[in-house]
């Protein structure tokens, strides 16, 4: 009995002494270096063209008559499943989380020229305006979508301009409030995007707008369509795909 009470004492003990372990706090010698490794990562490869390289090398030339569109952008391309909101189109995905005009145009010929669309779908600019790769103007954003339209006209293909997205504070993680507008501030947005249509207008090219479809009265990003004020979730999508599907489609059709 005696031998009994002392082993429950024992696994008792050892159960409440687990339970009141601590978390560990991330070693910020491992933090460091993982922050390390993903400069070492850009400073290799800026552009990130190993992305894609191996899906392009595989990626066959067009079939006769294929209309393939290349959707470029960042984190709210790359996380867009194309083949579920546009079953069967034979349309191109590449997105890259995190990155600004600048790496998108460095990577422009490889993972749009080179695949030979139809169409090549620009959303861009929210991680410039983030200052992701470092400071950057309105000016030098402009340049680099003008100089993506102008290689893409070159090499005959039409291009679709989206706006970029509109973003909110209202969203929340672990009890603090997530503040996308000290990076992203929604005049620069505006401002942005005032432009793009403006060039779009003047170079006969195709006017996305997806912010005046997801904005509400407060110049937010509708609450309902993003989980962090930034990226859009399934509803968001939702709305985003039948706007692109007609741009497209115009596109297409356009002479220009």
């Amino acid at each position: 009995m005696n031998n009994y009470i002392l082993i429950l004492t024992i696994l008792l003990t050892a159960t409440f002494s687990l339970a009141q372990t601590p978390t560990p706090t991330p070693d910020p010698l491992t933090v460091e270096k993982q922050r390390a490794d993903r400069l070492q990562a850009r400073y290799n490869d800026y552009a990130n063209f190993a992305r894609y390289r191996e899906a392009n090398s595989k990626l066959a030339p067009p079939a006769k008559n294929e209309q393939r569109v290349v959707f470029m952008g960042d984190s709210i391309t790359d996380s867009w499943k194309l083949d579920q909101y546009f079953p069967g189109a034979p349309y191109v995905n590449r997105g890259i989380s995190g990155q600004t005009t600048s790496q998108m145009l460095l990577r422009f010929r490889a993972d749009v020229i080179d695949l030979h669309p139809k169409v090549v779908v620009i959303l861009a600019g929210t991680n410039d305006l983030a200052g992701n790769t470092g400071p950057m103007t309105l000016e030098a954003i402009e340049d680099n979508l003008m100089s993506m339209a102008e290689l893409a006209k070159a090499n005959s293909i039409k291009t679709v301009f989206a706006s970029v997205l509109p973003i909110s504070d209202y969203e929340e993680r672990d009890g603090k409030p997530i503040n996308q507008s000290t990076r992203r501030p929604p005049e620069k947005i505006r401002a942005l995007n005032e432009w793009i249509r403006a060039y779009a207008a003047q170079n006969k090219l195709i006017y996305l707008d997806y912010y005046s479809a997801m904005i509400d009265d407060k110049d937010f990003l509708k609450e309902e369509l993003s989980e962090d004020g930034l990226h859009p979730n399934a509803k968001g999508y939702a709305v985003m795909a039948p706007l692109a599907e007609l741009s497209i489609a115009k596109a297409l059709k356009s002479k220009n």
